[in-house]
């Protein structure tokens, strides 16, 4: 073999594996950045069963989000284990941007209350975009003496502890909203845990408890007829749904916030570029006219962060508050 002629050989060998491999690395950072994303289906694990609040919203903004990206969207539900069995499945799922978790305010303080969780929703997740807004009233029988917070705050101040409230169990979104106001208005409430909110109306309704805290979507039929009054609005801003009835921060407890929201979270080590890709589309279907129109049939308003970055901070902020409750009001599971 001739030496002069192999050297050019492997120079050329050098120059193509040289090449090859720079190619390759400028692929995997184009990917990772999100330039070509998505090249295949997305998936979103609703840790919830099918059917529910968190389902329906989910699979409406799914089917925006796959019109807009021109890939499937997959909902996969997996329930069960609080959260835990979807949460594990996404925080073991490769950190592509491929797979998101549908979460709902409850998400955040779970594993403060079920110790059997087995996820942390700060460090193993990260924001990707809110996409609904679910404001939470306080209702009370029609005949009740009570016409606003004022007065039935009044009741209980008279009374103390024989005010009680509905709700569909221990660490419900309904508990957390009623806790988090007794001890903001400084009165004492009974919790009566019922297996949903549907028992816990019929009985507000009845009179045998004073009230509930309760989604729009399931009072509003009993408010039009007049056999519920609303006497408050659980979000900052009242809400187009029930424009003349008053936020709870209206109505003299500043700060006072404990709506529901649904978004998405990512495994913690996602590209940046492909959660704020999914941010930017996720507020985009957020204006759609038709999503707005399905989410307004079912109460709830449609609302999105301007990034990952805010989404992240109104979590963070969210769980400092609802840990602070959860201990100060010893809220747990056995």
């Amino acid at each position: 073999m001739n030496p002069s002629r192999s050297k050019p050989t492997r120079r050329a060998l050098l120059a193509t594996l040289t090449g090859a491999l720079a190619l390759a690395t400028a692929n995997l950072a184009i990917a990772a950045g999100g330039g070509d994303f998505p090249t295949k289906p997305i998936r979103i694990v609703v840790p919830a069963v099918a059917g529910g609040n968190l389902d329906n919203v989910t699979r409406i903004i799914a089917t925006h989000l796959q019109a807009q990206l021109g890939q499937a969207v997959i909902v996969d539900n997996r329930p069960g284990a609080s959260y835990s069995i979807g949460a594990d499945y996404v925080s073991r799922a490769p950190a592509d941007g491929y797979t998101f978790l549908a979460i709902a305010d409850s998400f955040l303080y779970t594993p403060a209350i079920v110790h059997t969780a087995r996820f942390d929703p700060l460090k193993d997740f990260t924001g990707v975009g809110i996409y609904a807004s679910i404001p939470q009233i306080l209702v009370v029988k029609s005949s009740s003496p009570a016409n606003s917070l004022k007065d039935l705050v009044a009741l209980g101040q008279k009374s103390p502890g024989s005010l009680t409230y509905g709700s569909a169990g221990i660490g419900s979104s309904g508990n957390i909203a009623a806790e988090l106001f007794s001890i903001q208005a400084g009165i004492r409430m009974t919790h009566i845990p019922y297996k949903g909110n549907a028992p816990a109306l019929v009985d507000v309704m009845s009179g045998n408890i004073s009230m509930l805290f309760d989604t729009i979507s399931t009072s509003l039929p009993f408010l039009k007829s007049g056999t519920l009054k609303a006497l408050a609005v659980t979000r900052p801003s009242r809400t187009t749904l029930l424009p003349s009835v008053p936020t709870v921060e209206e109505s003299g407890y500043p700060g006072y916030e404990a709506a529901i929201f649904n978004g998405l979270v990512a495994r913690t080590g996602t590209p940046p570029e492909i959660l704020e890709r999914m941010n930017t589309e996720i507020r985009k279907a957020t204006q759609q006219a038709a999503l707005r129109a399905q989410f307004q049939a079912m109460g709830i308003e449609p609302i999105a962060s301007e990034s990952p970055t805010q989404f992240n901070a109104y979590l963070r902020s969210q769980s400092d508050k609802y840990l602070q409750l959860i201990k100060k009001a010893n809220i747990h599971v056995e």
